[in-house]
């Protein structure tokens, strides 16, 4: 049995893995260093062969390392939804954001704008065509850099309005949080878990991805701003 597991993540889990690690650790014996980047960047290293256990990432990121053999076939867990929220700057106008119409017109208003490279950000961009505005407010989006959080640019002043997964606003000072985009736009990401196949313990790895999808770790998941899957 492996005493030690090497997981890698997207930054929008970082700190809830990082609680449940220690749950976990405590209950098995069985350490979890929990290692936190960019999605793009985690799912880089891990097609480059850097030797991993665990690998955390968006369900769509996941599906594309099965299919590459780069994740053991059948390992694939769901384990947390996380929502997309808006912020501004702690004091600073709070813009209304209860519909779509009203998204659409704060995003319009803003000065400047931001969200990250992961899903949610790839997915609002999408938005923002749909609504006919990409070219209208693309001199204004600062791109926040893979593993850099969008809260930290908009706590600086740098940018008005933030979009980024819940859980990675919620730690951050110097914000306010609006809340999640509202339900005739929601935005809502899937985060699974599955097997490296570089992995040399999967019997481990199998008993932390149960631990993780588990009703036991429903209250943190909520904790960090996020629903069990």
């Amino acid at each position: 049995m492996a005493t030690s597991l090497h997981l890698i993540s997207s930054m929008a889990t970082k700190s809830i893995l990082q609680d449940l690690a220690a749950d976990f650790e405590q209950q098995t014996g069985i350490a979890v260093r929990v290692e936190s980047v960019g999605g793009v960047t985690a799912a880089q290293r891990v097609e480059a062969g850097e030797n991993f256990d665990i690998v955390v990432l968006a369900a769509d990121a996941i599906e594309k390392l099965s299919a590459k053999q780069h994740i053991v076939a059948g390992t694939r867990t769901d384990l947390v939804h996380s929502s997309t929220a808006v912020a501004v700057r702690a004091g600073a106008k709070r813009p209304d954001i209860s519909n779509e119409t009203a998204v659409r017109e704060a995003v319009l208003a803003a000065g400047s704008l931001s969200y990250s490279t992961g899903p949610s950000g790839v997915q609002l961009a999408k938005r923002f065509e749909q609504w006919g505005i990409a070219d209208t407010i693309k001199d204004r989006i600062v791109q926040a850099p893979p593993g850099v959080p969008v809260g930290s640019l908009v706590a600086k002043g740098e940018v008005e309005l933030g979009f980024q997964q819940l859980s990675e606003l919620l730690p951050l000072t110097g914000i306010e949080i609006l809340g999640s985009l509202p339900d005739d736009m929601a935005i809502v990401t899937t985060f699974s878990g599955g097997i490296a196949s570089s992995s040399q313990y999967a019997e481990a790895g199998r008993k932390l991805l149960a631990y993780l999808a588990s009703d036991a770790t429903t209250a943190t998941k909520q904790n960090h701003g996020m629903d069990a899957a």
